[in-house]
């Protein structure tokens, strides 16, 4: 797939999409857009742990608001999820990015789309080329039988997709695809940035 076409379709819908080539260049990049003394939150993901970012914001000088850290108990990770939305800067990945430029993903309980869709005043998307897919059709399958399975047997849950390694839309407890989202555009230009990494990342 042409990732010049899939930046130029980021940008028609308000959003500014940037390629790197590996981890090195990701984070120079990060720390171009990231300013200095910013509080910065991160969602929990694969990408962000593979490619060094939470490290990068844990050494760097900022005020991270980090659920990651050990220790850290459920009261006080709620408290992080809603000051997620008057921070500066919020990273996440995405499940799945179509070639015209749609950010589909899924959620368990909301918290990582929630502050995508409004407050910060920058999100900031890492995604590996692995997510790109060609429509919405494809997105959905991928958000359903290839992220989703793979992010419950990570968390642990006791869910049927952990088992056939495909969504059955079950009615687990455990259940994580509770909340589908699909991004076509932005009101306010560039406050969401995608940045796409020349490797195969995360789910």
């Amino acid at each position: 797939m042409d990732v010049r076409k899939v930046l130029n379709a980021l940008d028609k819908r308000n959003f500014k999409g940037f390629c790197v080539k590996d981890e090195t260049e990701l984070i120079a990049l990060l720390d171009r857009l990231i300013p200095e003394h910013s509080v910065v939150g991160a969602s929990d993901s694969v990408t962000l742990q593979e490619t060094g970012v939470l490290d990068f914001l844990r050494s760097g000088n900022y005020h991270f608001l980090d659920k990651h850290r050990e220790g850290i108990g459920p009261a006080e990770k709620k408290q992080l999820y809603l000051q997620y939305f008057s921070a500066d800067t919020f990273l996440c990945s995405t499940n799945a990015l179509t070639k015209d430029g749609v950010l589909y993903n899924i959620d368990g309980s909301g918290n990582r789309m929630a502050p995508v869709i409004y407050g910060p005043r920058q999100v900031i998307i890492v995604a590996g080329i692995n997510k790109l897919v060609r429509n919405g059709r494809q997105a959905k399958r991928r958000v359903r039988h290839h992220a989703a399975p793979r992010d419950a047997k990570r968390l642990s849950c006791d869910t049927p997709c952990v088992e056939l390694g495909r969504c059955t839309d079950c009615d687990s407890p455990d259940r994580i695809c509770n909340v589908f989202t699909a991004i076509t555009g932005q009101l306010i230009k560039d406050r969401i940035k995608v940045i796409l990494v020349g490797k195969s990342l995360g789910y």
